[in-house]
């Protein structure tokens, strides 16, 4: 009994400031869920206090207030696709596969972060209405690295014949627009084709035909080949 009540008073607890990078994690992916559902007007920290199962003051000890923490998620959020696109884009693959590559990976990066696309929304509307002070922020650090990248790989395609002549500036959003509409949009898609859109399977569809939109979109094909379309959803 008496090892049993040291253990127990030894034990790390959720919620204490022994385990901060847990509690912080905690926090973060419970504030992401209330801002994602509510926004930052209608989140309450004492939701997300009790979801993260910490008490209210660590979390005022971890964030000074709720937009610092609303902060904190966006950044959250922006860095794991930043990192997780670079990987793509760092690599050496031609440009066709690289761009294959990166819109894989958003793609696999929103499908395992579905309430991703609502905090872009809510905060695109709100820097919409000019009452966002994280979007110029957000903006030079992950929004226009990623796009840089991506366009001077459009215009290295386009120079090498593999792509068609696009405008970045056009193409970059659609590309963002075909994954984060299709999540966002998934209540209403199941009233309208009446199957859900969010299983394993009908996402793996939905990567497969995002893929070969954008090949059929930017592609040049290939005189001796044409554009046949690859079993994987590419077209090669």
């Amino acid at each position: 009994m008496a090892q049993l009540f040291r253990h127990r008073q030894h034990a790390p607890r959720m919620g204490s400031r022994g385990q901060p990078e847990e509690s912080r994690a905690a926090i973060l992916q419970a504030a992401a869920k209330e801002f994602a559902e509510l926004g930052i007007a209608g989140a309450r920290t004492d939701a997300i206090a009790r979801e993260a199962q910490v008490n209210k003051a660590l979390l005022y000890y971890y964030f000074k207030d709720k937009e610092t923490l609303y902060g904190a998620v966006l950044d959250n959020a922006f860095s794991g696709m930043k990192a997780r696109v670079f990987q793509a884009l760092d690599s050496d693959l031609p440009p066709r596969e690289k761009i294959v590559a990166y819109v894989g990976a958003y793609f696999d990066f929103i499908a395992s972060n579905q309430i991703y696309p609502k905090l872009m929304q809510r905060e695109m509307m709100r820097a919409r209405e000019g009452r966002s002070e994280h979007i110029d922020r957000l903006v030079k650090t992950y929004f226009q690295p990623i796009y840089r990248r991506v366009g001077d790989l459009l215009h290295k395609g386009i120079a090498k014949g593999e792509f068609r002549k696009v405008d970045p500036a056009h193409f970059v959003p659609s590309m963002v627009a075909m994954i984060v509409f299709y999540f966002s949009s998934a209540p209403v898609m199941q009233r309208i084709v009446h199957f859900n859109p969010l299983t394993p399977q009908r996402i793996a569809e939905r990567r497969a035909a995002v893929l070969d939109f954008i090949s059929a979109a930017l592609f040049q094909p290939h005189a001796s080949t044409g554009a046949a379309v690859h079993k994987s959803g590419v077209r090669k």
